[in-house]
């Protein structure tokens, strides 16, 4: 018996997408890949990473952030490419699972490899695999839409977020463990398997999905021309204030963990480790997407028009003060203060409020912006802003190491010269927001129901 052919346009419904459970799915084992091995990334480079013959060789904590920050813009700059082969070419299921696999291999590399070869190559491909397919997932579920259940598009992105943070609330808080009671092999083995199973998952809702065909030719003609640079050119000029909010937001992963070894990680009676603190981020995200969707925005909305640019504007604002507490606590510690673990809460606080305001509503923008063809390249393009932010974080640590090994920038100052730009990026994006006129597009739908 022939396989049923696969559906190419959205089922006509004012249901949820049958396909969406399945992406759903896929993203949080994905995700727990990910964010587990991102979790331990620093702390593996500065006290675990060993060279040829099997002996400790670490990294100081400037080279350790600027290889993290470096890894990071590179797994944010590969979605361009994975739009390009998804829209032109392979179409975003194809593009998924096919680049899954390579991302799969990187895991393992990174799982068996603990000297800077096995890191680099391990990273690389993890970085071509997580980006690569990037822009494809999250415009792979706005592309389950049709007008008919357009209003439930909302709902779908909240989950898919909240299924990044479920999958990324059991990691960090898991891998860490595994790191430092059985080494990198099992921490780094466990996100591999994961996301052994995260490409599985996808590849067994391959039937529910609507699998909208790739452009070719028609694709590079009407996305490289006049018309495509400025669709692409007025998204540019919302998605370049992104790179402030990125360029603080990432560091929660570095410079805190930095910071969480000089204080007392005892709270509550309980011991943590400094790259474990990182999961209260995605406990409050899991948290804040309904505390924020039902209650705060209809309360802010009650009294002032919160439009997707105005929350995105207020999460760039907010993100910078978090960095304000950051720099506080550095003054204490400087002063011989051993301050609790809890101190950071509240930076934590803003920067999973700010996540929540400018982070879930960019990635929703850059889709429903997007002309119907340009869906993954939009999406590659939103995620450059994240590249950028981290790129710019790489070349400050870069500039400011001196040659004996300490930097020119260092405590509060550090963090109060990051708060000041995501601050006025903040202030500058209102004019810029003033000037855009939102249209929104959405997918075709289906003529036919969907094979039993």
């Amino acid at each position: 018996m022939s396989a049923p052919p696969f559906l190419t346009a959205p089922l006509k419904t004012d249901r949820m997408p049958p396909g969406i459970p399945y992406i759903i799915g896929n993203e949080a084992a994905e995700r727990f890949n990910f964010y587990g091995m991102r979790a331990v990334l620093f702390v593996f480079m500065t006290k675990y990473l060993v060279d040829d013959a099997g002996q400790l060789a670490p990294m100081t904590e400037n080279e350790a952030n600027k290889w993290y920050h470096l890894f990071l813009s590179a797994n944010y700059f590969f979605p361009t490419i994975g739009a390009i082969v998804s829209d032109a070419f392979w179409g975003k299921y194809r593009t998924i699972l096919w680049i899954s696999l390579v991302y799969c291999l990187g895991s393992v590399v990174l799982a068996l490899d603990h000297t800077r070869l096995g890191l680099t190559v391990g990273l690389t491909l993890i970085a071509i695999g997580a980006g690569g397919i990037k822009p494809c997932v999250s415009s792979h579920v706005g592309d389950q839409f049709s007008s008919d259940n357009k209003h439930l598009l909302s709902r779908a992105f909240g989950w898919f977020y909240f299924s990044v943070n479920a999958g990324a609330t059991v990691s960090i808080y898991v891998i860490p463990l595994l790191l430092a009671k059985y080494g990198a092999g099992p921490a780094f083995g466990l996100p591999a398997v994961l996301m052994l199973l995260a490409t599985y998952v996808f590849w067994s809702g391959r039937y529910k999905f609507a699998h909208i065909p790739p452009g070719g030719k028609t694709f590079l003609r009407d996305t490289f021309n006049r018309e495509g640079f400025v669709a692409l050119g007025r998204l540019t000029l919302i998605f370049m204030f992104m790179i402030a909010f990125w360029a603080l937001w990432d560091q929660s992963g570095s410079e805190w963990v930095a910071q969480a070894e000089k204080m007392d990680l005892r709270v509550l009676g309980m011991t943590f480790l400094s790259s474990q603190i990182q999961v209260v981020n995605a406990l409050l995200t899991v948290t804040f997407i309904p505390l924020f969707q039902y209650v705060i925005y209809p309360a802010i909305e009650k009294v002032w028009r919160l439009t997707p640019l105005r929350k995105i504007g207020l999460g760039i604002f907010t993100i910078g003060l978090s960095f304000m507490i950051s720099a506080w606590i550095e003054t204490q510690i400087r002063a011989g203060v051993k301050l609790s673990i809890g101190w950071q809460m509240p930076a934590y606080v803003l920067l999973t409020a700010g996540e929540v305001m400018a982070s879930i509503t960019a990635l929703e923008f850059a889709y429903t912006q997007s002309p119907r063809h340009m869906k993954s390249i939009v999406q590659a393009l939103y995620l450059l802003s994240i590249s950028g932010g981290n790129l710019f974080a790489a070349a400050v640590h870069w500039i400011i190491a001196n040659p004996d090994g300490t930097v020119k920038l260092q405590g509060a100052a550090y963090y109060s010269f990051y708060a000041a730009i995501s601050i006025g990026a903040s202030v500058l994006f209102i004019f810029f927001a003033l000037r855009y006129k939102e249209k929104t597009y959405l997918q075709g739908e289906a003529p036919a129901a969907a094979p039993a």
